[in-house]
C-alpha cells in the first residue's frame, strides 16, 4: 500500500512538473514571438528635408512626393517611415539653422532637397554650397551611420548662364564629396512642363509630384 501511495505521489509530481515545463516553454515561446513582432514592427526614419517642393505647396499633404514615397514603401512592407520636413520658402541658410531641431528624432536616411530658393534669389553660390555642407555635416555628426541622398536642382536661364551652370554643379559635387546618393535633377520631366505645374509655373501639380516621387524612388530604393 505504501509503495502504491509513493508511486502515486511520484506520478503526480512528474505530471505537475511536465505541466510546469509546458507552461514555461509556452511562456518563453510567447515572449520570443512578442520580441520578434516588436523587431519587425520597429520602423526606421527617412527624413526628407526641404522647401515648398517637399512640403507640397498647393497640393494636399498626401499628394506631395514624400507621402507618395511613403505609400510605395508601405506597399512593399519595408520597415521605414517617411517624415516630411519641408518648409515653404526655406533657403539653405534657414535650413542650416533648422536642421538641428529636427535631428532630435532618429534619422536613418536623410534626403536633402534645398537650394532652389537660393537660386531664385541669386544668393552667392559659395554661400549656398557652404550652407548645404553645414547641413550635411550636422547630420553626419549626430547620425554617422545615416545614409544621405542629395537631390539636384537647376535654376531658370534668366539667372544668367554662368550662374545657372555653376549652380547646377553644386549638388553633384557635394554628393561626391560626402559619399551621398544623388538624384541628378529633382524636377526632371516636370520643370518647364505647363500641365505638370501649377499656375505659378514653379510648383508641381499632383501629377507632377508623382513624377518627383519616381525620380527620388529610383535612387532611394537601393538604400533601403
Amino acid at each position: 500500500m505504501f509503495k502504491l501511495k509513493l508511486y502515486g505521489i511520484l506520478f503526480l509530481f512528474a505530471l505537475l512538473s511536465a505541466c510546469g515545463n509546458g507552461e514555461n516553454k509556452k511562456a518563453e515561446s510567447e515572449t520570443a514571438d512578442s520580441l520578434n513582432v516588436q523587431k519587425v514592427t520597429e520602423k526606421k526614419n527617412i527624413l526628407v528635408f526641404g522647401n515648398s517642393l517637399t512640403a507640397g505647396l498647393g497640393v494636399e499633404p498626401d499628394e506631395a512626393f514624400p507621402a507618395l514615397i511613403g505609400n510605395k514603401i508601405d506597399s512593399l512592407n519595408l520597415p521605414y517611415e517617411v517624415i516630411n520636413a519641408g518648409l515653404s520658402g526655406e533657403t539653405t541658410a534657414a535650413g542650416k539653422e533648422r536642421i538641428n531641431w529636427l535631428l532630435k528624432q532618429k534619422v536613418d536616411v536623410f534626403v536633402l532637397e534645398l537650394g532652389a530658393n537660393d537660386g531664385l534669389r541669386g544668393i552667392p553660390l559659395s554661400e549656398t554650397r557652404k550652407n548645404l555642407q553645414s547641413i550635411i555635416d550636422q547630420v553626419k555628426a549626430k547620425y554617422p551611420d545615416a545614409k544621405q541622398v542629395m537631390t539636384g536642382m537647376e535654376v531658370p536661364p534668366n539667372m544668367g548662364s554662368k550662374y545657372a551652370s555653376e549652380f547646377r554643379v553644386i549638388f553633384p559635387d557635394l554628393a561626391k564629396k560626402n559619399n551621398m546618393a544623388l538624384v541628378p535633377f529633382l524636377l526632371d520631366n516636370v520643370g518647364g512642363v505647363p500641365e505638370l505645374n501649377q499656375s505659378d509655373g514653379i510648383h508641381p501639380t499632383p501629377e507632377g509630384h508623382k513624377i518627383l516621387a519616381e525620380n527620388v524612388w529610383v535612387v532611394l530604393k537601393d538604400l533601403l
